[in-house]
């Protein structure tokens, strides 16, 4: 025990930093858990949209949209989203895809979608840049609604 002491004592820095990882690694983990919508990657997205029938609601402003976008998406700017859910409601039952640029604008919709009871709801990991990452078809230009 004492070796221990003496190496927080040596290397407090590192020490704390281990506590700091653990801390967060226990958030995401408790966080994860209580989610009621699931991450997943655009490879597994693809698989969806071949198999389900999905509305993919893209949460980026309109000029990020038409510089690229997954075909048939739709887009409702993440600040606009709350003023937009009754034009969703005949979707509540339908499968959400939902994408920003990254994934953290596309993490904020899909907690507001579950929260207006939204039952299947998926948040694309990486985002439209992930998408592209993996070579997967994008569409350029006019916005569909």
């Amino acid at each position: 025990m004492d070796q221990y002491i003496e190496f927080v004592t040596n290397h407090y820095m590192l020490a704390f930093s281990l506590v700091c990882v653990i801390f967060l690694l226990i958030q995401d983990l408790i966080s994860n858990s209580f989610n009621k919508y699931q991450s997943i990657s655009p490879l597994i997205a693809v698989t969806k949209m071949n198999d389900d029938n999905i509305l993919i609601v893209d949460v980026r402003d309109p000029q990020e949209f038409q510089k690229s976008h997954i075909e048939n998406a739709i887009n409702i700017p993440l600040g606009n989203l709350a003023d937009k859910l009754p034009t969703l409601e005949k979707h509540k039952r339908q499968t959400l895809l939902v994408n920003c640029q990254t994934g953290a604008r596309s993490v904020s919709a899909c907690k507001i979608l579950t929260k207006a009871g939204f039952e299947n709801v998926f948040n694309l990991l990486g985002g439209i840049q992930s998408w592209e990452d993996n070579k997967l078809p994008i569409k350029t230009g006019k916005i569909k609604d």
